[in-house]
């Protein structure tokens, strides 16, 4: 019969009405009807695969709502699940059915209760065949004794799941079973449900209710579509076992327990078992949108669909890192007072001398019409070599969304399988099978999801992980690999990695914890990828965490302490509560190439003790500081309220999950320099709250090659440094007060600086050290001012301030001021105020432009340092600007020199 006879929709409606064993002859018949029979997958194999009682979703538990991409296909896996047939051949076919079985042709169907030719199960067993069925009819099912599986069966519940329970504890001792569509309840004499230390067992469609099931090796099992309802799975040196489309709620410790080195001894399901997860292995596959949560991030590895929350402030915590709105403004406004750069601490004194300007008056009756037009001709350009061409003014510093995507896309971030075909060590791991294999599981409203330890091995794919204490718990040389999970809503930590754990932590949703999305301690070396949350590396913990979108956690994105030595590369660290990146008392490691944006706290809260780098990363529009760093002696008091200085994590808490506790080369191994001083190099710090560097340290500190812009503060403000802080070939500009603010009894070295157009003094320094080879140009008030015992070396810098003076001594500042290039200020104005009747401050060799008409000569900068810059044209907004990497230059033109034979300035 030719399909063409009738209309193709009249022929699948008649195909609609037929039954499964009728479907499947007339797709034999020809090309044309099997091509029919396959079109009506939204239809007829729907109502098949939904109408049958003993089957669930196919996307159960998860995503029952969603439809799977074949209903067929799934109701294939369904039904050869639930049927046993004689396996002659030795070609391993791919389905979800139990080809382990071998069925002889005379087996038989057993009935087991009321009305049933067996009154117990017990009694079904003694007199049953292998691979007979055995049907337990609907009702309770109790056995007063444990009951031994000596031949392999299969025991089915009739009707649909809920209508058979079995109060029961067996003891498998048969190579092989099956249970299915039954309710399984502990008797009274013990609380193991099913236990196996030999052969296979295959549950479908069950119930475990208030129990356990345990597995040893060299037994193994298979168990999907069941629900345990505070119960719990313990495997012991299993080789491979796979749990899928399974629900865990309520459980009072670990839903799942993996325990000790997969062996494969003496296991001859392990190879069937194996080809079975490889078919249906959805590690590597991009995932549906509508299944997936991970999924739903539009273009999968750059920007969330969902717009980006405010970020507002918990109130009413007990913790004291919550704060309130109010409290916010008030420490951003203490930690503006901390660096306050001298504009009224002199305010007396220098009314005597000039009248105090404030950054944005007009000061016009202090200047002729002629000297306003001055100040355009004669004002020295610094715009070319400076970052002042690529950034524009600063606006609103309020998180768009837009702007936040934008910074996402600008990291370029790697889907899944571009990261594993660059690391063979994560490529390796991603594709293993052993141990334990979870898909698409619930764990939910309970104490904890899995504990792997004593070298157990687990693979989780595609699971949800929600309101629980924690979600996973790796130790004890143990490994796991999670791909693809939701992992939100845990009281604690979501993953928890100790004592030379390790493992693959791959494209993961991880949010909304209360504690840290990843913790990483006492040895743990995982390497995490993709979409993760808020990790914490302590306790000698170390592991590579690279490319991840770290959004939205209450504690610090990173927290690192106690050992802890991440490399941390490539990440997005944004709109957090409290800190971007915190480096705790003795925590290591190598920040490196992050966006850290718009966080609550600081973007990076560090202790110089603790010897990090910090290398080329984007910090910017965070509320307080761009990099607070402080030493080991601070306390809380020292710095803002719930910011950094109490603990970001529980340290002594070892997972709340309660169970005691039983190197590799670096990618990049010439990133990584030996630690033997704190470093922060090549950042561009810019638009934060507060200032962009505040140092409050008694170690030795290098600021080298930073771009420092646009901050709501100082740019750089040195508190406290007993030992050397060097701060050298920096760009400074346009921050909201001074440039650089050095207080007393600090130790800084200013070497090779472009210090632009702040809105304050160029430098305040109240310490002691070098000042040498900056350029100084274009702040509002002076470029350069002495204070109190100051005593510094100031020697070849290039100073121009119009408004005020170019260097400015005060009270008992001392030292050495020689061979500067000090340009006119305002013609009414002095260019230097030196200290009357100082004997301990020397002044000579200096140059002192002026100018007496307009357009009488021009000045211009040349020649200058090694000093950063931002990539990118000069049109670029703020915007853009706080999304550009910094890259340093190496190199200076050799020029002629006219300022006794210094190399830094020539004046055309």
């Amino acid at each position: 019969m030719e399909v063409g006879v009738l209309p193709v929709e009249l022929w699948q409606l008649i195909f609609s009405y037929l039954h499964l064993p009728d479907l499947g002859r007339c797709s034999l018949v020809c090309r044309a009807w099997s091509e029919l029979v396959l079109s009506l997958d939204r239809t007829r194999w729907r109502q098949l695969c939904l109408g049958c009682l003993q089957h669930r979703h196919p996307n159960w538990p998860n995503h029952p709502g969603v439809e799977p991409p074949s209903w067929r296909e799934a109701f294939k896996q369904h039904y050869l699940a639930s049927k046993t047939w004689s396996k002659t051949t030795q070609d391993l076919e791919s389905s979800n059915c139990l080809s382990l079985f071998r069925r002889r042709k005379g087996w038989r169907r057993l009935c087991v209760g009321v009305g049933g030719e067996f009154g117990s199960l017990r009694a079904a067993l003694a007199a049953a065949s292998p691979y007979d069925r055995l049907v337990l009819l609907p009702g309770v099912h109790e056995e007063q004794s444990e009951v031994l599986l000596k031949v392999p069966v299969e025991v089915v519940g009739q009707g649909k799941l809920g209508d058979v329970a079995l109060l029961a504890s067996i003891d498998q001792h048969c190579p092989t079973a099956r249970l299915s569509n039954v309710v399984f309840m502990p008797a009274r004499f013990t609380s193991l449900l099913y236990k196996t230390t030999s052969g296979y067992v295959q549950f479908d469609n069950c119930n475990f209710e208030g129990g356990q099931l345990q597995i040893h090796a060299p037994g193994t099992c298979q168990v999907k579509f069941c629900t345990f309802s505070q119960s719990s799975i313990h495997l012991r040196s299993v080789a491979l076992c796979i749990l899928e489309h399974c629900e865990f709620t309520g459980s009072e410790n670990a839903s799942v327990t993996v325990e000790g080195c997969p062996s494969s001894d003496r296991n001859w399901a392990c190879k069937h078992l194996a080809v079975l997860a490889k078919s249906c292995a959805a590690s590597l596959r991009q995932p549906d949108p509508a299944i997936c949560p991970v999924a739903k991030w539009d273009g999968w590895r750059e920007s969330p669909l969902r717009p980006v929350r405010t970020c507002e402030i918990v109130v009413g915590e007990e913790r004291s890192s919550f704060l309130s709105a109010a409290g916010a403004q008030a420490l951003l406004g203490s930690a503006q007072e901390d660096t306050e750069f001298g504009e009224n601490l002199r305010a007396a004194k220098e009314e005597e001398e000039y009248p105090a300007l404030d950054s944005n008056s007009s000061d016009s009756d202090l200047r002729s019409d002629d000297e306003e037009d001055a100040q355009v001709a004669y004002k020295v350009p610094c715009q070319a070599h400076s970052p002042r061409h690529t950034l524009a003014d600063v606006m609103d510093s309020k998180l768009q969304s837009n702007r936040l995507h934008a910074l996402q896309r600008d990291l370029k971030l790697k889907s899944l399988q571009q990261e594993l075909q660059q690391d063979k060590e994560a490529q390796s791991l991603a594709n293993s099978l052993q141990g334990c294999i979870i898909r698409q599981c619930l764990f939910r409203d309970g104490k904890g999801g899995i504990f792997i330890y004593s070298r157990g091995q687990a693979k989780v794919e595609g699971s949800i992980f929600r309101d629980l204490t924690y979600a996973v718990r790796c130790i004890q040389n143990s490994k796991v690999i999670m791909l693809r999970n939701d992992i939100h809503h845990c009281k604690a930590s979501g993953i928890f990695l100790r004592l030379l754990a390790g493992g693959l932590i791959a494209d993961n949703n991880i949010h909304s914890n209360c504690e840290a999305g990843v913790d990483i301690r006492k040895g743990a070396n995982p390497l995490v990828l993709g979409l993760a949350a808020g990790i914490a590396v302590n306790e000698n913990g170390r592991g590579q965490i690279t490319g991840n979108i770290i959004c939205e956690n209450q504690w610090g994105g990173a927290d690192i302490r106690h050992g802890g030595d991440p490399v941390l590369r490539n990440n997005l660290i944004s709109c957090g509560y409290s800190d971007g990146v915190v480096v705790g008392e003795r925590g290591k490691g190598l920040i490196e190439g992050n966006v850290i944006y718009g966080n609550k706290g600081c973007g990076v809260w560090m202790m110089s003790s603790s010897l990090p780098h910090l290398i080329n990363n984007q910090i910017s529009h965070n509320s307080i500081y761009g990099v607070a760093v402080f030493c080991h002696k601070d306390n809380a008091g020292d710095y803002p309220l719930g910011q950094g200085g109490s603990e970001s994590f529980q340290e002594e808490r070892e997972g709340a999950g309660g169970e005691n506790d039983a190197d590799s080369e670096e990618e990049y191994p010439a990133a990584r320099r030996p630690i033997s001083v704190a470093l922060v190099e090549l950042n561009s710090i810019n638009h934060n709250g507060a200032a962009g560097l505040h140092v409050k340290s008694s170690e030795v500190l290098n600021i080298i090659a930073n771009v420092i812009h646009a901050n709501g503060d100082g740019g750089v403000a040195v508190l406290q440094s007993s030992q050397l802080t060097r701060i050298a070939n920096n760009s400074i500009s346009c921050n909201s007060r001074g440039g650089v603010l050095v207080e007393a009894d600090c130790q800084v070295e200013l070497r090779g600086n472009g210090i632009y157009e702040n809105s304050s003094h160029g430098i305040v320094s109240k310490g002691e050290g070098v000042i040498a080879e900056n350029d100084i140009i274009g702040n509002h008030r002076c470029g350069l001012q002495l204070l109190q015992a100051a005593d510094m070396k100031v020697t070849k810098n290039r100073i121009q301030s119009f408004r005020d003076y170019g260097i400015a001594l005060f009270d008992e500042a001392k030292g050495l001021v020689q061979e500067n290039l000090i340009f006119q200020g305002r013609s009414k104005k002095s260019i230097l105020r030196p200290i009357l009747n100082a004997e301990d401050c020397i002044i000579q060799n200096n140059m002192l432009l002026t100018f007496k008409k307009r357009f009488d000569m021009e000045c211009m900068l040349i020649n200058p340092p090694a000093r950063p810059h931002l990539e990118g044209g000069a049109a670029v907004s703020c915007t853009a600007a706080a999304g550009q990497r910094v890259s340093s230059i190496t190199t200076r033109v050799d020029g002629g020199c006219h300022n006794h034979g210094s190399i830094f300035c020539t004046i055309l």
